[in-house]
């Protein structure tokens, strides 16, 4: 069982009981503002949002972990890897993303989280390239790709809701210089 942990966090595999936490993460309007056409998400979602999580792990030996805060043991929403097949025009490709609770906004926690599933994917999965991919306008998931050492690729529209997005990429050499 893959399990990361970072000064702050666990990054975990899902267990039943993250259901209602991660649910009313995505109940927040301000969370999901950025998130495909800002549509709120109730139980019944997140469960299967989990579970297709935890099928991708399956299938491809990487995911979206849980994430926790070490010191309380809260949930504070995920972060990982994960195929855009929403967005199949950057096919093959694998996706890091984030999503945390809004009293975890403004501490790092999702640059620490999303810093530790870009070393496991180069490391580990041995990845050559990771994207990630932001709404326009969303600027302080720009700063994070920013501060993971991704740089800007080009922007499209994502077909799923329309809006227009930002590619953002690093490949495994540029993460090997940016890490020594």
């Amino acid at each position: 069982m893959v399990m990361l942990e970072t000064p702050r966090l666990v990054l975990r595999r899902w267990r039943a009981d993250d259901v209602v936490p991660m649910a009313a993460v995505n109940a927040d309007p301000e969370v999901m503002r950025w998130i495909g056409d800002g549509s709120v998400r109730d139980v019944q979602q997140t469960r299967r949002g989990i579970e297709a999580a935890e099928r991708e792990w399956d299938r491809q030996g990487f995911g979206l972990f849980a994430v926790e805060i070490r010191s309380t043991g809260e949930l504070a929403g995920f972060t990982g890897l994960s195929v855009p097949e929403f967005m199949p025009e950057l096919l093959p490709a694998v996706e890091v993303g984030w999503r945390l609770g809004r009293a975890y906004w403004g501490q790092g926690l999702a640059t620490e989280a999303a810093a530790a599933a870009v070393r496991f994917g180069f490391e580990d999965c041995g990845l050559g390239r990771i994207v990630s991919i932001v709404q326009l306008d969303n600027g302080a998931s720009e700063r994070i790709m920013t501060k993971l050492g991704m740089h800007p690729v080009g922007e499209a529209v994502d077909p799923s809701c329309g809006r227009r997005v930002r590619v953002f990429e690093l490949s495994s050499d540029q993460y090997v210089t940016t890490t020594r």
